[in-house]
């Protein structure tokens, strides 16, 4: 029986029903190996070899192919058909070769199919070829760019500018999209301008609008009418006037269907009309393709095999009529330049069934399948016909012009199945519908209402036009988009809000300082250029160690022109850069940039030992003010707020009372920061009051805590109430230090009123419901065993939320996400995902001790160990790797994370 690998246990079990009990399936879990992180991964120095380490997951599947293929000698990769699914069959291939489970006379095969049907998978067994070398060569070229720069660039980030996380190849780029969309939308300032329209009545007594195009006999255009004064001329010029029909012109016109889907196109539509993710797009996507439902889901190609589309007009024949199908097939051009990487459009496998026919009960699944069936079905349709209508009102003297204009479905053709959704809604005139009006006749005015309008700023960057941005530049591939874009988010680099990607201040720091220091690595040409020289060497048109060369020398010695570069010097080109965002204009000509406490030093931005920013005096230590990086809040701005030097709250026992705004919050002070005062008594302002509304008997009371409430009446130990990170709580311990039993308090003012009896109360069910140690939470959910790793899966109810439990992994839950409705698959797919963040690996078994060697032998290996061995180094700490993401759940293509664990290594 020939051993066949995919890398999916789900896709592994759908072909297994299909190839039937002749054939051996199993699923590699993604990629088996990876370079290691840390130094020397890529050699420069010896023509860019690559070390490569199995990792420790994958040791186990490795382990189930090489013992399979010992009782079966005959190996059949049939990973997916794309450059990642080549370089996962070249991975295993050289692996198996490695510890000698290929022998001289093991068959090795490659076999790809477009989709998981019976169909394909049988057709492409009958068609085998070997690994493909140009893909797998462009796929080494990517991983080692990748590793070039994630792991020399993000060291110089951590050196130079503290807080920051990590500096991607891509990754960067895209991060500077959205930070310079911002930055436009800082500088913009709105433009005023007008319109002017008309509610008219034909002589049959229908209505309509029409908004004036031509005045005083000159043509408008957007900016023509400026102010208020000028759009009431105006309306005076059309109602001293008789109106009647210029000219009614009429014409037919057509829409032709979108392209079927490919991948970024698919993640667009997938956020405009569900608001979906591009990884969970993606994650979607990939299910119904191991179901069988759907074709390949990475590919940039928008051609359809013959047969699909036969068996699309077919279905469209069937459902809707013939007048639904055109009279020849709709054929539409791949754009991808690189035709080894372009495969068949994202479409159904079965054009004759729907959503509802297939009975796909997972509602993310449901609703994507249904998008791509009618997006493939609409694409094959007949266009739509309708006829535009020009209406031109005039006065009798020329002056006055006004519009309206229309349109009438006459054959709605594939606009019956699918409409293809828009980034940012337009209200469109051309979509009304007009009354019946003759040429000559007279028009009743109604009413004429002019309307203010201003420019607005261009929209912030949703995930779809973000993927649509980086596909027109060049910017990665169809593959890495949905990684991408997640990577930048889970930096804390970029946060997602109502659908609109904002950039962190921490994001604007990485690209500040990219910007500024490695500009070239940064420009769009630049990537895009590199990104076609990748796609050279997918073609076999270029050797990709000459790609790597090229890149290498420029790039190396970009690096070390920032070896002297000072902090000072860098923080202070950031300020200048970002000083728009960090010191805004205040509108009444004084230094933005001066210190509101002491009014003499000069505000910008510090770092903290801890790490992070904050802006801070340069009057330091004489004046101690700082503020949260980023520009004053509007609160601050508020009457009553809190300002940036603090407010003064009042005296108390002759020392000053203030409210400040601090980097981790709000907080009350008692007296002023002196040299003999450095550090005078504060205490954060709780969540639960409003920082603007705290007054000096709120102060007061919060500098007064830990308040002593008595002695326990059965240890005699001081019970104290407090507030801490997480809320209001007691301390039952000797003074107010760490230490001792605690118990929340239901309520913040309980703080300032509970007594003994209430307190004793409290401690007593908080040790009651610990068990003495600590008893464990029972579940909301026992999911059973995890698929593959074995082990139980719970969801259980944490401080933050419900989250997912598997051994020592804790995966919190996406938010509004219903814990009943969760499945094992996303529950494994989030377990996953928190694993590979933390380096998450069980503990290898212990070294079984060396048999001690006969005595001569020991003498002469001490001998020649002290002659020859250097002298020891401490052993580095050893980074546990991540586990592999299952295939289609991230790729290689930005490599930011993998520098990210070495952080505290380094």
């Amino acid at each position: 029986m020939p051993v066949v690998v995919v890398e999916s246990p789900a896709k592994a079990k759908t072909i297994n029903k299909y190839l039937g009990p002749g054939y051996t399936v199993l699923a590699s879990y993604g990629h088996v190996r990876d370079l290691p992180p840390k130094d020397g991964s890529v050699d420069t120095e010896q023509d860019f070899e690559m070390k490569w380490e199995v990792a420790s997951d994958s040791k186990k599947h490795v382990k189930a192919i090489a013992d399979a293929l010992a009782e079966d000698n005959n190996l059949i990769l049939a990973t997916d058909p794309d450059r990642e699914g080549e370089a996962i069959s070249w991975h295993l291939e050289e692996t198996l070769r490695k510890r000698k489970s290929i022998k001289k006379d093991t068959p090795v095969s490659r076999v790809v199919f477009n989709a998981i049907t019976k169909t394909a998978v049988t057709e492409a067994m009958k068609n085998p070829r070997q690994v493909d070398a140009p893909l797998v060569h462009a796929y080494l070229a990517r991983r080692a760019l990748d590793y070039l720069v994630g792991f020399n660039l993000s060291p110089v980030l951590w050196r130079k500018l503290p807080g920051a996380k990590s500096a991607g190849r891509v990754q960067s780029v895209t991060l500077r999209l959205i930070v310079e969309r911002e930055m436009e939308i800082e500088a913009f300032r709105p433009r005023e301008y007008w319109s002017v329209k008309a509610l008219l009545e034909t002589p049959r007594g229908q209505t309509f609008e029409a908004r004036l195009t031509v005045l005083a006999g000159d043509k408008l255009d957007r900016f023509s009418i400026e102010n208020r004064t000028a759009a009431e001329m105006a309306v005076q010029a059309i109602e001293s006037r008789d109106l009647k029909v210029a000219s009614v012109e009429a014409k037919p016109t057509s829409r032709n269907p979108s392209a079927p889907f490919m991948t970024s196109t698919l993640q667009q539509e997938a956020s405009r009309k569900f608001g979906m993710g591009a990884r969970q797009t993606m994650s979607t996507a990939q299910r119904l393709y191991e179901a069988g439902h759907i074709t390949y889901m990475r590919t940039d190609g928008i051609d359809m095999a013959p047969e699909a589309v036969s068996a699309a007009r077919d279905a469209i024949k069937d459902r809707y009529g013939a007048d639904y199908v055109p009279k020849s097939p709709r054929i539409y051009k791949n754009k991808a330049k690189n035709a080894q990487e372009a495969h068949e459009c994202i479409r159904p496998t079965e054009m004759s069934r729907d959503a509802e026919s297939l009975r796909i009960t997972d509602n993310d699944q449901r609703k994507l399948y249904d998008l791509i069936w009618k997006r493939t079905l609409a694409s094959q349709m007949e266009a739509a016909r309708l006829e535009r209508t020009t209406v031109d009102i005039a006065s009798d003297d020329g002056q006055i012009v006004l519009r309206a204009t229309g349109q009438v479905m006459l054959f709605d053709g594939f606009i019956r199945v699918y409409e293809e959704g828009r980034d940012d809604t337009v209200v469109d005139d051309d979509d009304k519908r007009l009354p019946q009006i003759a040429q000559g006749e007279a028009m009743k005015k109604q009413g004429v209402t002019p309307e203010q309008h201003f420019t607005q700023p261009p929209p912030r960057y949703t995930e779809a036009t973000l993927v649509k941005r980086m596909e027109e530049l060049g910017i990665g591939r169809p593959s890495t988009y949905a990684s991408i874009v997640t990577t930048i988010q889970d930096r804390e680099y970029v946060r997602k809000d109502g659908n609109r990607l904002f950039p962190e201040d921490k994001g604007r720091l990485v690209t500040a300082f990219l910007s500024n220091y490695f500009h070239r690595y940064v420009e769009y040409d630049f990537t895009a250029a590199l990104e076609a020289q990748l796609d050279d060497v997918s073609a076999g048109e270029r050797d990709y160690k000459e790609v790597l060369g090229q890149f290498w020398r420029d790039f190396s010695a970009a690096i070390a022109e920032t070896a002297d570069l000072r902090i000072g010097e860098v923080l202070e080109k950031i300020n200048e850069v970002l000083a728009p965002h960090l010191f805004p204009d205040k509108g009444d000509g004084s230094d933005p940039r001066l210190c509101p406490h002491c009014g003499k030093g000069t505000l910008s931005m510090r770092t903290a030992r801890s790490g992070g920013a904050f802006i801070g005096c340069s009057n330091y230590p004489e004046c101690r003010y700082t503020r949260p990086f980023g520009p004053p809040s509007d609160e601050e701005q508020l009457e009553g707020g809190i300002p940036p030097e603090g407010k003064l709250l009042g005296e108390d026992a002759g020392d000053r009372i203030w409210a400040f705004k601090g980097r981790f919050g709000p907080y009350v002070q008692r007296g002023d920061v002196t040299e003999d005062n450095k550090k005078p008594p504060r205490q954060s302002i709780p969540r639960e009051w409003p920082p603007e509304e705290c007054d000096l008997e709120q102060a007061l009371k919060l500098l007064a805590l830990p308040r002593l409430v008595g002695t326990h009446p059965e240890d005699g130990v001081n019970v104290w109430a407090t507030i801490g990170r997480y809320g209001p709580y007691l301390k039952h311990n000797e003074d107010t230090g760490r230490g001792g039993a605690t118990a929340p308090l239901p309520e913040l003012d309980d703080v300032f009123t509970i007594g003994m009896n209430r307190a004793v109360e409290l401690l007593a069910q908080k040790k009651a419901s610990r068990g003495g140690r600590g008893a464990a939470t029972p579940p909301l959910r026992e999911m059973g065993e995890h698929p593959s790793e074995g082990g139980a899966v719970h969801i259980m109810e944490g401080r933050y939320g419900p989250y997912v439990k598997w051994e020592k992994v804790n995966a919190t839950l996406p938010k509004d996400t219903d814990p009943a409705a969760v499945t094992m698959e996303q529950a494994v797919e989030l377990i996953a995902e928190k694993a590979a963040k933390k380096g998450t690996r069980k503990k290898a078994a212990p070294k079984k001790a060396a048999a001690k060697k006969p005595a001569a032998a020991k003498k002469a290996t001490t001998k020649t160990a002290t002659k020859k061995a250097p002298a020891k180094k401490p052993a580095a700490k050893k980074t546990a790797k991540p586990k592999p993401a299952a295939k289609g759940d991230a790729s290689n293509d930005d490599n930011g994370d993998v520098v990210e664990r070495l952080r505290g290594a380094r």
